[in-house]
């Protein structure tokens, strides 16, 4: 590969990454605000089937990142974008945290009551779901290079799926865990959320296999990659 072709690579990792990054700050921003998805009106455990948090919407982007670059740029790569995304959740939280306590005057448009309410909780989310994000992701990562190996480059979509189903499994069960111990969430509320955000995040997984096949081949085409092999960035 050429140097041209290097640096071309390495803006493509960076715009990817940034994308990652801005996907996980902003579902833990967001994360208060519940939605009803009723493709079927199910109830279960005493909760919708399909009552998630927004903040679910933009976080399987993240899986999708990472096994996308884990299938182009190899393992590593993938495990500093993880290392770069807690730091940028943690980066915000302290930003979140400073501008809560500053006072708001007294003709500010959100006040001080508001403004808590809407984001005072965010550090719990933060912490809630960077520890279950730490495992999940490092665990999908884990598991995709466990079933490239084993197929030897064949069946993306085999990988692309196991992989990312008890990633999310570990992720949705850890989030709600925390969330409903800090009293965030009720705990009777337990069961119906963890199987409503897998459910949920499972369905999305199996729509997003396209799309990392759809990348793969535009990888592979634009700069020529054989089966399994891997692009090394500039260093």
């Amino acid at each position: 590969m050429t140097s041209k072709d290097k640096l071309a690579a390495q803006r493509i990792y960076i715009l990817l990454g940034a994308l990652f990054i801005t996907s996980l700050v902003v579902s833990n921003l967001i994360f208060q605000k519940f939605f009803f998805w009723y493709p079927i009106d199910v109830s279960v455990f005493g909760s919708k089937l399909f009552v998630v948090s927004v903040g679910i919407l933009p976080y399987p982007i993240t899986f999708l990142i990472t096994d996308l670059i884990s299938e182009i740029y190899g393992k590593k790569r993938a495990n500093d974008i993880v290392v770069t995304g807690i730091f940028a959740s943690l980066f915000s939280v302290l930003i979140v945290y400073v501008a809560d306590i500053v006072p708001a005057f007294p003709d500010s448009p959100i006040n001080d009551t508001t403004f808590t309410n809407v984001f005072g909780r965010t550090i719990l989310a933060v912490g809630a779901s960077m520890t279950a994000y730490l495992f999940a992701q490092f665990i999908d990562i884990r598991i995709y290079h466990f079933w490239k190996h084993l197929t030897q480059g064949k069946h993306l979509w085999l990988r692309n799926n196991f992989s990312t189903w008890l990633s999310q499994f570990v992720d949705t069960f850890s989030v709600v865990f925390l969330l409903c111990a800090f009293e965030v969430l009720p705990w009777s509320s337990f069961k119906g959320l963890l199987l409503s955000g897998f459910i949920f995040k499972v369905l999305v997984a199996l729509c997003d296999t396209p799309f990392l096949y759809l990348g793969v081949f535009l990888f592979k085409k634009r700069f020529k990659l054989k089966r399994n092999e891997e692009i090394n960035l500039i260093t």
